[in-house]
């Protein structure tokens, strides 16, 4: 199975039958003459660009996997998910769980693999809020990812965003730590790739591979 890295939160997976995108924005990206499917997590325009809905026109059979905060109307392969719902589009299992912000996060059964990417959940603790504020989001986050335990997840994509300064590693580690995933993709950092290695410097265990991505269409083999 092939990842490629295409900025901030887009990745593609490429696997035998199929290719699948994950919150494309920007970047440079070349789909494949495979069954694609397109998710994106939410409506930020970090997360969704409607120009998605294009390449239809020259992959007919493409289909889309929207939360239902995007302001599309479903139809023939678009298909609009909520938290906690399930959908299996061929041989791909999809189960949608919460965000800490807008959307859903997504476990994915591709061929052996359990895929899991975050979109926007994440434990937002900003420096700047109230300490009832940052409170709750610790609590709307571990309350979160107690749904998720019990799923074996093999591959995960995750947000380690700069912006939070020193908290920039809390949700990571606390996802690593209860969900033990095997390869562990961070996210959502923009430019700002000397975050990783700042993340494998405090994130201290071996079960997990945190992987070093270095530049926009970096491609690892999982």
């Amino acid at each position: 199975m092939k990842v490629e890295y295409i900025y901030h939160s887009g990745f593609t997976i490429e696997a035998d039958d199929y290719f699948l995108v994950f919150d494309y924005y920007r970047g440079d990206i070349t789909l494949k003459d495979k069954k694609i499917i397109v998710f994106s997590t939410h409506k930020h325009h970090d997360h969704y660009n409607p120009k998605i809905l294009t390449w239809k026109k020259n992959y007919p059979d493409i289909s889309y996997v929207l939360s239902s905060d995007i302001d599309v109307s479903p139809s023939k392969n678009i298909y609009k998910i909520d938290p906690y719902e399930e959908l299996k589009l061929q041989d791909v299992a999809i189960k949608a769980f919460g965000s800490t912000d807008l959307g859903v996060s997504l476990l994915i059964k591709l061929e052996d693999k359990n895929i899991f990417f975050a979109g926007d959940l994440n434990w937002w603790h900003w420096e700047e809020d109230f300490p009832e504020d940052q409170l709750k989001e610790e609590k709307d986050f571990k309350d979160e990812v107690s749904k998720i335990i019990g799923e074996r997840i093999d591959v995960a994509f995750f947000p380690v965003d700069p912006r939070l300064e020193d908290a920039f590693y809390l949700g990571a580690q606390y996802f690593i730590e209860k969900l033990k995933p095997k390869i562990f993709f961070p996210m959502h950092f923009g430019d700002k790739y000397e975050i990783i290695p700042k993340l494998i410097n405090k994130i201290n265990d071996n079960t997990v591979d945190i992987v070093k991505i270095k530049k926009k269409n970096q491609v690892f083999i999982v």
